[in-house]
């Protein structure tokens, strides 16, 4: 079920992200200032910092969606290997249910390393900073492409399981590290969108490994090694063009202390002219931030200042994993069955769900720095909501007409467009804009373990949730998402065009509002018992 689970994320055409970042940021430009259009581009070096997020997103987060769904297309190949092997070793076939644990070793042990990828990620991040830990994270890749192509060759299937235990390390690392790189350089008024490359590159790697799947390219029999191999492909692209941009210039001022190779590259990142309102925000941020060291986790837990914001990180990752979106996909080959789509054609109209997501994913990108992060979250949650009772019905009266497997359809389109419009794309975002630079690297490693961990417990319950439930699972969705938005609308402030100094700020604000008002109640009551 992992492999399942796993591939309920957006996806979305990388290139096309880039080239919003272009334009979105131009435009910013064109509004703040009377300069010529010409000049303009001179100020702001949108080609570095384009370039720059290309090379961190290549080696990060798309390394996590194609390594999430390239496995689905070698599963009877595999197995078939996995037989082979064993019966020449015993001289005789494997049993079923060991044939069985050990494919469900090979899927989940992409977790585990996952869930070890993350709570390292954070420390790496600071004893190697951003981009120091991005490019040695690539060893893990290229050693786990070896490793899985020299298996059929090797007769050692168990090579298989290393390799997927690595390249899951490898995704832990790049979910946690490759966000904080990104926000991190990227200007305050397009961070948001720049944030939005995590979503739009793991979709995009998800994407990208269901069409090396296909039988047309490497989805054949023979071509199952290379296939699985193929993982280092990316690996290598990001050794050649990360070293070419700078290091986290917010790592460099505030974590290193490096004040001219913090000013280099934000000269390099965001132009010589423009550069002074991106200095001035870090060493801001530096100014308040002195004397604190980078804080740990388990400090983050033990800080009262922070129990909001851990709450809120919480709460967010969790439910990007237990909002039924694993559930949408579990029911859409059903579906798209009971519609009349042929069956050795359910895996392009499959991918057809990949392809709305990539609109919705760059609709998010283009919309996230007008309508605000809130909006759009709080949006897709309640749309989500929607259509898992539109959904519960439809399936439930599939049998009263034949029109309501084709609202079905509707119905799972609506959810897959809604989970990328809001809470595919804007958590990662709201994940790093809560928190500060000594602060960020510890709730990253906490937000990352809530995520896998999460994904690892419905990936292992939601069999038993759908036989014991069927399609009325869809109503506890239903409920995990409406709580979400509530809880958002009420409690989470809007972060858009904010510094990370003025988020903080606002919610100290919110917290003393909260602490005062709880103290003038408690003196009431103490007033009326007297």
């Amino acid at each position: 079920m992992l492999h399942l689970a796993a591939t309920f994320r957006e996806t979305s055409p990388s290139l096309v992200y880039l080239s919003l970042i272009l334009d979105s940021s131009s435009s910013f430009r064109m509004e703040a200032s009377e300069e010529p259009p010409v000049l303009l581009r001179k100020e702001f070096p949108n080609k570095s910092l384009l370039l720059a997020t290309f090379a961190a997103c290549i080696g990060g987060t798309f390394q996590y969606g194609y390594n999430v769904s390239v496995i689905n297309a070698p599963t009877m190949y595999v197995q078939d290997f996995i037989n082979q092997t064993w019966t020449v070793r015993y001289q005789t076939g494997i049993a079923e249910d060991a044939l069985t644990l050990l494919w469900s070793i090979i899927v989940s042990v992409f977790t585990l390393g996952g869930l070890v990828g993350v709570t390292v990620g954070g420390t790496l991040s600071i004893k190697l900073g951003r981009k120091g830990t991005l490019l040695t994270n690539n060893i893990l890749a290229i050693t786990a492409a070896l490793m899985m192509g020299l298996s059929y060759g090797t007769g050692l299937f168990e090579l298989i399981i290393i390799g997927r235990l690595l390249i899951g390390v490898n995704a832990g690392i790049g979910l946690c590290v490759q966000p904080l790189y990104l926000t991190e350089i990227a200007p305050t008024a397009i961070r948001g969108l720049m944030g939005m490359g995590t979503s739009v590159f793991l979709t995009g790697g998800i994407l990208t490994g269901q069409v090396m799947g296909l039988k047309e390219l490497l989805g054949k029999k023979e071509y199952w090694p290379i296939l699985l191999s193929t993982t280092g492909i990316p690996a290598i692209m990001q050794l050649l063009t990360l070293p070419w941009f700078p290091e986290s210039p917010r790592f460099l001022l505030i974590d290193r202390g490096d004040d001219e190779g913090c000013k280099k590259a934000v000269k390099q990142l965001h132009g010589a002219v423009n550069c002074e309102k991106e200095m001035e925000d870090i060493e801001n941020e530096r100014n308040n931030l002195v004397g604190f060291t980078a804080k740990k986790p388990w400090e983050l837990f033990a800080d009262r200042d922070m129990r909001w914001h851990l709450l809120t990180i919480i709460l967010l990752n969790a439910a990007q994993q237990l909002n039924g979106v694993n559930a949408i996909y579990f029911y859409t080959e059903y579906v798209f069955r009971q519609a009349g789509i042929p069956s050795d054609k359910i895996l392009y109209a499959t991918m057809g769900t990949g392809a709305c997501e990539c609109l919705t994913a760059l609709t998010c990108g283009m919309l996230i720095e007008r309508l605000g992060r809130k909006v759009l979250i709080i949006g897709g949650y309640t749309l989500m909501s929607i259509c898992c009772i539109l959904f519960t019905l439809t399936i439930t009266l599939k049998e009263t007409s034949s029109v309501f497997p084709y609202l079905s359809m509707a119905c799972i389109f609506a959810f897959i467009l809604s989970f990328g419009l809001g809470p595919g794309g804007v958590t990662n975002i709201l994940t790093v804009e809560l928190f500060t630079q000594n602060s960020r690297p510890a709730a990253y490693m906490i937000a990352g373990s809530i995520n896998w961990i999460s994904l690892f417990f419905i990936s292992m319950i939601f069999p038993f949730i759908v036989i014991g439930l069927q399609q009325y699972c869809f109503l506890v969705f239903m409920g995990i998402c409406a709580t979400v938005a509530l809880y958002i609308f009420f409690f989470i402030p809007e972060t858009k065009n904010k510094t990370f100094l003025e988020i903080q700020n606002e919610f100290k604000s919110r917290n003393k509002k909260k602490g005062s008002s709880t103290a003038a109640s408690g003196m009431t009551l103490l007033a009326s018992s007297e």
